[in-house]
C-alpha cells in the first residue's frame, strides 16, 4: 500500500501562515534552505503517527495544480506510478522533477481531477 507522506499550503505570505499554523497547532516551521522559497513543517515528533508538511509562495505553484492544500502520496517511482495513473483515467499535470537530496516528484490529476503528488524517495537526486 502507498501512504499519504506530505501536505503542502500554499500561501500569499509565509510569515502570516507560519504565526498562525506555529499559534494554533505548535507546529515546527522552518525555512528549507533550497532553491525554491519553501518552509518545512513539522507536525509532532518522528515516532508518532501523522505526517509534515510544507508551505510555499502561491505564486511559485504552478496554475495547473490550483489553490488549497495538496497531499503526496510515497511511491516506490513516479515513472512507473506515472504509468498506473495514466492507465486508470488520470493524468500526470507536471513533469518528474528531482527534489536535490530528497527524491524526485510530479503532480497529477485523479479521474474527479483532484489533484495529488507522488514522491520516489532518493537522496541522491539533483
Amino acid at each position: 500500500m502507498n501512504r499519504v507522506v506530505h501536505f503542502e499550503f500554499d500561501v500569499e505570505n509565509p510569515e502570516r501562515a507560519i504565526k498562525f499554523y506555529s499559534e494554533v497547532f505548535g507546529w515546527q516551521i522552518s525555512n528549507w534552505g533550497g532553491p525554491l522559497n519553501y518552509w518545512l513543517i513539522t507536525t509532532g515528533p518522528k515516532e508518532d503517527a501523522g505526517i509534515d508538511g510544507g508551505i510555499m509562495l502561491r505564486n511559485q505553484r504552478d496554475k495547473n495544480l490550483g489553490q488549497g492544500a495538496l497531499n503526496t502520496i510515497e511511491v516506490s517511482s513516479v515513472d512507473e506510478y506515472i504509468k498506473k495513473i495514466e492507465a486508470s483515467g488520470g493524468k500526470a499535470i507536471t513533469p518528474k522533477m528531482p527534489i536535490p537530496g530528497v527524491g524526485y516528484m510530479a503532480y497529477c490529476k485523479d479521474t474527479e481531477e483532484n489533484v495529488f503528488g507522488i514522491m520516489q524517495n532518493d537522496p541522491d537526486a539533483k
